[in-house]
Order: C-alpha cells, then sequence, then structure tokens
C-alpha cells in the first residue's frame, strides 16, 4: 500500500462514493475516491467549497501501481488490460483509444452507456475494476509530472484512513504551515 491524501470540508470514518460530487461536484478524471500524492494540494482541495469553514486532509492507504492495475492520462493504455477490456466486451479495442488512459476511459463510458456523463463514468469504472484496474493517474503538475501524482481510485474500500488532520487555510485557500492537528 503507498499514502496519499485526500482533502474535505466534511469530517467522516470512511469513503463511500454516494458522496463523490460533493467536493466540486465534477467527474474529470474518472468515478473514484480522488487522492493526491501532495499534502499541501489536498488542503488546498479541502476549501474548495466556498461555504465550509473546517477542513481535513486525510492521509490513506491506496493500493500499490503495478503496471496491470492502473491507467493513466496521456499514457498508453498496457496490453494487458486492452487484452482483459476487448475479451469482456467481446471485440477488439480500436487503436486510436489505447494511446491515452483518458480516450480509453470515455471510450469505454460511450461503449457501455452511450453517453460519457456521470452514468458512463460510473459504467467505466465499474468495467474497469471488473478487469483489474484499480484507479485512474494523471499527473500532479502537467508542466512537470516529476512531481507526483493524483489518482482517481475506483473502489472507495480500497482507501483505508490512516489518519486525520484538520488544517487552516489562508484566503487564498493555500495551507498555513504548522496548522495541523491530528485529530484521527
Amino acid at each position: 500500500m503507498e499514502i496519499y491524501y485526500h482533502g474535505s470540508p466534511v469530517l467522516f470514518s470512511e469513503f463511500d462514493l454516494a458522496h463523490a460530487l460533493e467536493g466540486d461536484g465534477k467527474v474529470k478524471f474518472g468515478y473514484g475516491v480522488y487522492v493526491t500524492s501532495h499534502y499541501r494540494s489536498a488542503a488546498h482541495y479541502a476549501g474548495a467549497n466556498p461555504n465550509a469553514n473546517q477542513f481535513y486532509v486525510y492521509s490513506v492507504e491506496v493500493p500499490d501501481k503495478r503496471e496491470d492495475n492502473y491507467i493513466a492520462f496521456k499514457e498508453p493504455v498496457t496490453p494487458a488490460i486492452l487484452h482483459q477490456a476487448a475479451e469482456k466486451l467481446g471485440e477488439p479495442i480500436p487503436d486510436k483509444f489505447s494511446l491515452d488512459g483518458k480516450d480509453f476511459r470515455k471510450y469505454l463510458a460511450k461503449k457501455l452507456t452511450g453517453k460519457v456523463d456521470l452514468e458512463g463514468e460510473k459504467a467505466a469504472s465499474a468495467f474497469l475494476l471488473s478487469i483489474g484496474v484499480d484507479f485512474i493517474v494523471w499527473p500532479f503538475n502537467w508542466k512537470n509530472p516529476s512531481l507526483g501524482t493524483n489518482r482517481a481510485v475506483l473502489n472507495d474500500r480500497q482507501v483505508k484512513i490512516v489518519r486525520v488532520d484538520q488544517v487552516q487555510l489562508d484566503n487564498k485557500k493555500q495551507l498555513i504551515e504548522g496548522s495541523q492537528t491530528e485529530i484521527k
């Protein structure tokens, strides 16, 4: 397991994807629990709701990254995942959707439901989970991908809370260093 972070204005004891759209209301990177390798970024996301006045950063364990358990934005989908998907769908994946994990995910959503909306994203996530894909990956910083990654973990039960900090944010929703107080 790897340690990642999740920011929220809500205090809770376990992740539940029924609450997935309560953050910023978007499913931009896939339907899952959004986590980041950067504590400060998680703190910033905790302040996404302008009405929030309490902010929490969850330190969480997520599945280890292996070659065959994730898809990534702007990276080709591995042959093993493409093979599994084609077997389950009963047809080959068109080459143009194998070159980028984002395009592959959207292809699955459209193939499974006819749409790339919340329903399609949920169907794509369920399909990916059924073939052994645990999460979707994209860079923390698009200009410098080596700085770390963000993930959408597709199964909320694969995200285990190991610590919760209450944090303070400045008026730009940035972490005030030293404000972290462990509450759980």
